[in-house]
Parts: structure tokens; C-alpha cells; sequence
């Protein structure tokens, strides 16, 4: 089941790309006393995930964290070291953390993996956006498939 609104996060840990090295990131770290907006993307460089998504939270970032966000995180079921070229390819700087669900463990965890077997990427997140306030969701937006609507930056921005 998907997480819906008013849900509690589920426990889980990240892999991260520092100056210090890999590090996990846990979810009480992300997460406890923080707003947070988490969004998801199916996979790193693909086609609508490089060209829109992530640069509109990029492009986005301060009029974001102007609206009280703590922390904009992109989560992807892809190793850290790809999540961090992705990063630094779009220049997400300080303004977006970037996050490796590498084996797709906390996508199944809040209910919204796909299978993408079908495009020859196997398991992954769906695409969607959470607004997490003290670890717990207080907005959910999960796109259709093919769709690139409800988890853009400009429509959370809207909603915030």
C-alpha cells in the first residue's frame, strides 16, 4: 500500500556522495524536525527525469526553501555514484541533496516502486513528490504513468 497523507515515513537509509566519502543517510536524519520535499524519479539521466524534473527543483530551490522547506532531496533507485555524477552534471550545488535508493529498498517501503523490466531498467521508484513535515507526509503526489505533472517543482512551489 502506497503511503498516503498523514502517514509516519518509514525507517530506511540512503547512500549519499560528500566531500568525506559515501556516507548513509537515515531517515531520522532527513527527516526529525525538518520539512522536507522528497521527489522521486525513476532513474538518473533518463530522458524527463535530466531534462525537467530535477533541473525544476534546481531552478526552484530558493523560492522553495522561502516557503519553509528545510531540505529538497531527489531519491532514485540508482547507486551513489551515479545519483552523485547526476548531481553534479546539474549542478544541483547545495540546493538539491541526492540520494541513492540503490536496491530500491525505500521505494518499497513507502508503497510506490514500478517495474520498469519493460524499458530494461528493472525495479524502480515511480515518479512522485512528498512534502514530509517532522517525518511525517503531509502531501503525496504520484504521477500516472507517462505522466510528469504532480511531482514537478512548480506545482509542489504552488501547494507549499
Amino acid at each position: 500500500m502506497a503511503i498516503k497523507v498523514g502517514d509516519k515515513m518509514p525507517a530506511g537509509t540512503f547512500k549519499t556522495k560528500t566531500k568525506d566519502g559515501i556516507q548513509d543517510l537515515t531517515t531520522d536524519q532527513l527527516f526529525k524536525g525538518k520539512t522536507v520535499v522528497l521527489f522521486s524519479v525513476p532513474g538518473a539521466f533518463t530522458p524527463t527525469c535530466d531534462a525537467k524534473h530535477l533541473p525544476g527543483y534546481v531552478d526552484q530551490s530558493s523560492a522553495i526553501k522561502a516557503k519553509g522547506v528545510d531540505t529538497i532531496a531527489c531519491m532514485a533507485v540508482n547507486d551513489v555514484f551515479v545519483m552523485d555524477a547526476w548531481g553534479k552534471h546539474a549542478n544541483v550545488g547545495d540546493n538539491v541533496l541526492m540520494l541513492a535508493d540503490g536496491n530500491g529498498d525505500y521505494a518499497k517501503a513507502l508503497g510506490l516502486e514500478m517495474d520498469g523490466r519493460g524499458f530494461g531498467m528493472g525495479t524502480r521508484g515511480q515518479r512522485f513528490a512528498l512534502v514530509v513535515k517532522d517525518g511525517v507526509a503531509t502531501q503525496v503526489e504520484i504521477e500516472a504513468p507517462k505522466e510528469f505533472k504532480v511531482s514537478a517543482a512548480e506545482y509542489i512551489l504552488g501547494k507549499l
